[in-house]
């Protein structure tokens, strides 16, 4: 059997409990390279086949996972954060699908909420934003036309943004084309949950002075909308005045 694991957003204790259980059983592990915590693979059994696939094709990966099938072996493909996200498991779940090959997919803490966690924020206010917008700017990898960050930008949403922290003069000018003002809130998020987290707070038109003063260039989110200012209505789900299924109004 063939597990696709999320490691968690880096702390090693982020994993989950399913997770580690699997971790701890596989006889193969094929983790995402430097994106993992290295912590994690201390938890491997002794005589655990351990595999950076940093350093492999999609073939190689996929040559592994049958080797250990043949072998009658169970394997952990670790997945960095929550593998549905940016995960690139869609194409190693079609080949599996095609060669007949048993897998399951447990989930993970994804970045994004580390991120959240480091920055002591909640992304969706009442009165402010009600939808949360992951992304990532187009680069070497391209993204369909209606999803470019100036068109993304026009809602006003609460933006998550990956894999473009060595865009961030780009990102920034787009973010503007698309309607945000140069003193939205913003910031840029290193390594969330790991030991050399960073936190760098800006708005939209310094984001570029920010991650060049703090040295950022890869593995950081970049975070942008009004849920990082002081103005928000509280929730009507704890209000007085407000009746629910398991409480009258008190007012």
């Amino acid at each position: 059997m063939i597990h696709f694991v999320g490691a968690g957003c880096g702390a090693s204790d982020l994993i989950t409990v399913r997770g580690l259980r699997l971790l701890e059983q596989a006889d193969v592990i094929i983790y995402a390279g430097s994106l993992v915590n290295p912590e994690l693979l201390q938890s491997a059994k002794s005589g655990c086949e351990i595999h950076n696939s940093a350093n492999m094709t999609l073939d190689e990966v996929i040559a592994v996972m049958q080797r250990a099938e043949s072998g009658s072996k169970m394997t952990v493909r670790l997945h960095t954060g929550d593998p549905s996200i940016f995960g690139a498991i869609r194409e190693q779940i079609d080949r599996l699908d095609a060669l007949g090959l048993a897998y399951d997919i447990c989930p993970g803490v994804s970045s994004f909420c580390g991120a959240a966690a480091a920055l002591r924020a909640e992304y969706t206010l009442p009165e402010v934003s009600q939808t949360v917008i992951l992304t990532r700017m187009a680069g070497r990898t391209p993204v369909p036309e209606c999803e470019q960050i100036r068109a993304l930008a026009a809602h006003h949403a609460t933006m998550v943004i990956f894999l473009s922290a060595g865009m961030t003069a780009a990102l920034s000018a787009e973010l503007i084309a698309g309607g945000y003002e140069p003193e939205t809130p913003a910031a840029i998020v290193y390594k969330a949950s790991w030991p050399d987290e960073k936190i760098c707070r800006c708005t939209v038109g310094t984001l570029a002075e920010t991650a060049q003063k703090n040295g950022i260039r890869k593995t950081a989110l970049i975070t942008v909308g009004d849920f990082l200012g002081d103005d928000y209505a509280l929730s009507k789900l704890y209000d007085p005045a407000f009746e629910t299924e398991f409480r009258e109004a008190k007012i």
